[in-house]
C-alpha cells in the first residue's frame, strides 16, 4: 500500500463513522453546522468570509448556512468593533448548549464502534489527528 492509499482509508473511515453517528443519533443537521460553532467557540466572532476560510467552503455555502443557523438561533450577528460595516457572527448561548449536546451524543455514538481499540491504536489514532489537524489549520490541542 501506498500513503495515497492510507490517505484514501483513512478519510473514507472517517466518513464512514460520521456517517454511523449521524444515523446512530438520528441527527440530521449538515455536519457544516456543527464544524462552525466548534470553530466559532475556539476563534470567537467571525467575518463570515474569514469563517468560510476556516471552514473551507465558499463564502455564498457560508452566508446561507449562517442564515439557517441564525433563523435556528444558533449563531447571531453583530457589528464589527473596528468598522461597522461589517457584520460578525457569534455563537449563542443555546449554539454552543446545542454542539455540547452533540459532541456527547457523537462521542456515545462512537464509543461502541472503537470500544476494542488498544492503547497502541489510541496512540496511533492521536499522532494521526494531531498531525492532520495541524495541516489543515488546527491546533491539536483543540482538535481533542
Amino acid at each position: 500500500m501506498t500513503r495515497d492509499d492510507d490517505l484514501q482509508r483513512l478519510i473514507l473511515a472517517v466518513h464512514a463513522l460520521a456517517r454511523i453517528a449521524a444515523l446512530d443519533t438520528q441527527n440530521d443537521a449538515p455536519a457544516a453546522q456543527w464544524r462552525t460553532l466548534k470553530l466559532l467557540r475556539e476563534h470567537g466572532p467571525q467575518r463570515v468570509g474569514d469563517l468560510a476560510t476556516l471552514s473551507r467552503v465558499s463564502q455564498p455555502g457560508m452566508t446561507r448556512l449562517v442564515h439557517q443557523m441564525e433563523s435556528a438561533g444558533l449563531v447571531a450577528r453583530g457589528i464589527h468593533a473596528d468598522d461597522s460595516r461589517v457584520s460578525v457572527v457569534s455563537a449563542t448561548e443555546e449554539g454552543l448548549r446545542e454542539l455540547d449536546r452533540w459532541l456527547a451524543a457523537l462521542s456515545a455514538a462512537l464509543a461502541p464502534h472503537v470500544a476494542d481499540l488498544t492503547d497502541a491504536e489510541w496512540d496511533a489514532v492521536r499522532t494521526s489527528a494531531d498531525a492532520l489537524a495541524l495541516r489543515v489549520g488546527m491546533q491539536p490541542e483543540l482538535a481533542r
